[in-house]
Order: C-alpha cells, then structure tokens, then sequence
C-alpha cells in the first residue's frame, strides 16, 4: 500500500539567507520524519525527499511558506517506504553542480510542455531532441531519437555544446529529470548562439506521468534508493539497456559489491544473485566486498 510520497521539485531564485534556512529546514525535516536530500543557495533550492502522504503535505506547506518558494512546483510520485535513509540538507554554491559559470537564467530556452513535445513528435516536426543528462543516466532510458551524448557528470556540458554546433540552426529540445539540468543546459545553448531552443518543462518525470507508453523509451533514473523508476507499461519499452552478463533487457543498476572495483553496471534479477553482485570472477572472490542487505 502506497501510504508515501517522493517528492521532487526546484527553483532557481534570489535567496538571501541559506544557512538560517538549512538549519530551520533541517529542524523541521526531522520534526516530522522527512527524508532526503536538499540543497540550498543564493541561486535557489533543489530538493528530492520521502515521508508519508500526510507529513509530505505539511512539508510542502512549510517550503511555500517562504514568498521565494510560494509559486514552487512539485512532481510527486506514490511510494510504499521512504525514498532515503537519512535527512541531509546542505549549502551549496550550486544547487546543481555545473562549474561552468554563470549562465543568464532569465535568457533560457523557451518551456515546451508535455503536451507540445507529444504534438511535436506525432506530427514529425523537424527537431533535435537532447538528453542533458549523466550517460549512465541516458544508457537505461531515453527519448526517441534523442541525442545522448557521452557525459560523466553535468560539468561535461560546456564541451558537448561545442559538439552540438552542427544543430545550431535547428529546432533544439533539451531534457533532464526534472527540468533542473535543462535549464542550465538550455541557457548556455541560447548564449552560444544556438537560434532556436526549448527546455521540456518538468522534465522526464512530467511527461511519462502523462503520457507513457509513447516516445519515451525505457527507463528513469532516479537520485534516491529506489534508483530506477519504470514508467512504461508495454513489456518491450520497459527496458532498452541490457544485462551486464546475459544480454537480457534490464535496467537495474548495481554497483560491484568488491569495495576495491564499485563498478556501476546492469544487470537483470537472476544474474546479479547468480554472480554474488560482482562485475567478475576476481571481484566475486575479493575479501573486500560489501555486506548484501536484500535483493
């Protein structure tokens, strides 16, 4: 039974005083059993936590309380069990690490709506669509003919923008989780010159709660404990990646249990208990591997 809730949401605003907020919010958070991770800036807020159906609802009243936060949007999804373990909330300089500058968030690509994209899709419009994501993100799940290109994490964003010149002219789209990356993303696209930009309003999150089972292909990661989440409902556009070992489609995520490797990989059900977690033999036999909670 779903009595929880994940909640996802952020914005980028002036914000005055973020120590006097973390503590207060931090305070509040443990007051009444909210989990997660926030982080909060001069530039904004950018929050991800769990609690149950009622406590969420207080929590989202006490962050629009703030007259920064009052028009906050959140994107909520049904959950059995909290999301996280614990309760973070940090000071950062960034509410999403780019480390490429500042960008004019005032001068962004334009937001498309769910709605638009599917429209624009359905009627073979002439665009670009681009995953500003992680590519470890983009390997389990991404949009219809989207350009994925090869990131370790957002700081790559700047060298992918030259990489993109040759779309400059064209009808861009960029995508991410919750809208939070695109933004960014978008921004700088618009102050290289890139002519024509969009930024998918809400992100993956809004649009497969939508419309799944359309052009969404495959699966979501997410930044908690459940790490994927599978929006579609169509056996073959669950899952567009494959098992590490037997090539089955699969999205779960692992990191190798040999502390010494933690390498990240896919794999499906079966195979991650037949291979005790590992990447491999050596690391199968390593005496350096982490203790196996469940699964």
């Amino acid at each position: 039974m779903n009595n929880y809730s994940v909640l996802l949401y952020y914005k980028y605003v002036d914000f005055p005083e973020p120590e006097k907020f973390r503590n207060d919010h931090l305070q509040f958070c443990l007051d009444n059993d909210i989990k997660g991770r926030v982080y909060i800036s001069s530039e904004g807020i950018n929050g991800t936590v769990s609690g149950t159906i009622e406590n969420v609802e207080k929590y989202k009243s006490a962050l629009i309380s703030y007259h920064e936060f009052s028009d906050m949007i959140f994107k909520e999804d049904p959950a059995g069990e909290h999301a996280f373990f614990k309760m973070h909330v940090r000071v950062k300089d960034e509410i999403v690490h780019a480390d490429f500058g500042k960008v004019d968030l005032e001068n962004t690509g334009r937001r498309l709506k769910p709605e638009e994209l599917l429209k624009m899709y359905e009627e073979e419009d002439d665009f670009v669509i681009i995953d500003a994501r992680n590519g470890y993100e983009s390997d389990i799940g991404r949009f219809k003919n989207a350009v994925a290109p090869e990131m370790e994490t957002f700081r790559d964003w700047p060298r992918v923008v030259q990489e993109l010149e040759t779309y400059k002219e064209k009808k861009v789209v960029t995508y991410c989780t919750g809208g939070i990356r695109c933004e960014k993303a978008s921004a700088l696209l618009v102050e290289k010159g890139f002519k024509n930009v969009y930024q998918l309003d809400g992100g993956i999150v809004s649009y497969t709660k939508k419309f799944p089972d359309t052009f969404w292909e495959g699966s979501v990661f997410v930044f908690d404990e459940r790490r994927i989440v599978s929006p579609n409902t169509i056996a073959g556009m669950k899952h567009i990646a494959k098992c590490y070992y037997c090539g089955e489609a699969a999205s779960w995520y692992f990191n190798c249990h040999n502390q010494n490797c933690d390498k990240l990989f896919v794999t499906c059900d079966s195979c991650k208990v037949e291979h005790e977690y590992c990447c491999s033999d050596e690391c199968r036999n390593s005496t350096n591997k982490r203790k196996r909670f469940h699964g």
